[in-house]
């Protein structure tokens, strides 16, 4: 249900001018620019959407919102001397639903643009550049799991294909060359076969009794051969195994954008997330809420949540610090504005407001409280 929440900007105030005119007054700095980019909105008070998008918009127990994308909005507001009231949506996809079929004259939140976005509703220039980031589990994984994931892996499954297939192959070239002067590998094709390929797995994975062998010149340069290879192969097939499984105990599954084909991924349904996933062809599990992603993912469920990265580590830090962390990587770098309804005449006005906003020191006040950024 849709929850209406009054807040007043600040008031515009007028002086006659010596024919009588109303005149729109200055701005609190003084700058009648200002004023001047204000006439291009609305003369009432201005609708806003927005919805929870911690730490860019958050609704108090009191009702009142609090934010980057509202502080902002805030600051443009008092300057042009805008009156409005915010009203809340409960997603991203009604949020830009609503603001394309004109029920808000703008909307501030954690919006990303995005051509298909852009389609539907016009953006302000961006005022926050970010990514997305990836959340994983702080609770390792059993070491059995591991074994089991290592080996059903598909680079595990190649290696393990090559040396069964390479030991198949010497077998058959064993009994080429002895099935004439060997009785052990002589007989049926099928008994001889098989006594050569069983040769050649004792001798790859060094188990051969010794009890039996190749005869032929041939036949002993090929076994010589293969000793000499199977040793080398094996020692560096389990170290390598051993490597993975190392590894994934001390960075865990994921450890970068890398990772996420081979595991189970979490997004938020709606989200400007699900292009990068779908167009990478990332499998993933879809949530209503970022918080029962992460819930999932610290239970085990999945493996890994994808999400805009500065929203993501918000969460995590006020929720989630005891069993989810966010790694150290941005990827798909993305831009967040204010949406407008396509063809706002005041769609300049607000582009300019802002750019004014985002390079005041009132900004980088904003972001250094609620992120501990320096800009």
């Amino acid at each position: 249900m849709v929850t209406l929440v009054a807040v007043a900007g600040a008031a515009q105030s007028t002086r006659p001018a010596p024919d009588g005119t109303p005149l729109v007054a200055q701005s609190a700095q003084g700058q009648a620019p200002a004023n001047a980019l204000a006439m291009d909105f609305p003369d009432r008070e201005l609708i806003v959407g927005t919805k929870e998008a911690p730490p860019f918009s958050m609704k108090q127990p009191d009702g009142t919102w609090t934010g980057i994308s509202i502080e902002l909005w805030r600051q443009i507001a008092q300057e042009l001397g805008l009156k409005f009231r915010l009203v809340e949506e409960p997603s991203v996809q009604s949020l830009l639903e609503a603001t394309a079929r004109g029920d808000y004259d703008l909307s501030v939140a954690a919006m990303t643009i995005t051509p298909e976005r852009e389609r539907s509703v016009d953006f302000s220039q961006p005022f926050y550049n970010t990514g997305l980031g990836i959340a994983v589990s702080l609770n390792r994984m059993s070491i059995w799991r591991e074994i089991i994931r290592t080996m059903t892996s598909l680079g595990f499954l190649q290696a393990a294909g090559a040396l069964i297939g390479i030991s198949f192959l010497v077998g058959a070239l064993i009994w080429l060359f002895e099935r004439r002067h060997n009785e052990e590998f002589g007989g049926s094709a099928a008994r001889g076969l098989g006594a050569s390929i069983w040769w050649s797995a004792e001798v790859m994975t060094q188990a051969s009794t010794g009890h039996r062998g190749p005869r032929t010149l041939a036949g002993r340069a090929l076994a010589i051969i293969w000793m000499v290879v199977s040793i080398i192969t094996i020692a560096v097939f389990t170290a390598s195994v051993t490597s993975a499984l190392t590894t994934r105990q001390i960075r865990g599954v994921v450890s970068s954008v890398d990772d996420l084909p081979g595991v189970r991924v979490g997004a938020l349904a709606g989200s400007a997330t699900l292009d990068f996933l779908v167009r990478e062809r990332i499998g993933y599990r879809n949530f209503d809420r970022v918080e029962d992603g992460l819930n999932m993912l610290s239970s085990g469920s999945i493996d890994a949540f994808v999400y805009d990265k500065p929203l993501l580590a918000w969460l995590v830090a006020q929720k989630f610090s005891n069993s989810v962390e966010v790694l150290d990587v941005t990827f798909e770098p993305q831009s967040y504005g204010i949406a407008m309804p396509t063809g706002s005449r005041y769609r300049n006005a607000t582009d300019v407001a802002l750019l004014e906003a985002i390079r005041s020191e009132k900004w980088k006040q904003t972001l250094f409280s609620y992120l501990g950024e320096k800009r």
